[in-house]
């Protein structure tokens, strides 16, 4: 579960939400209202609402098999 603490594009900060799909530059959020958002990575910072942890989306735009790499 994310919220989304900084975004260029408006409309996008404050969203709240379950991550459901991640592809190299996107993600797609469950918002809380139920609706589905596709948010580029390069536009948001997003908080993990598990950790605490704040995390610039432009620094994971990479597929997930390829973070795993290292």
């Amino acid at each position: 579960e994310i919220e989304v603490v900084a975004a260029t594009n408006k409309v996008d900060n404050s969203l709240k939400g379950i991550i459901i799909d991640e592809t190299k530059s996107t993600i797609t959020l469950r918002c809380v209202d139920g609706k589905e958002r596709k948010l580029l990575k390069n536009t948001i910072t997003f908080k993990i609402k598990k950790t605490g942890l704040v995390v610039d989306g432009k620094t994971i735009i990479k597929r997930p098999e390829e973070r795993i790499k290292g």
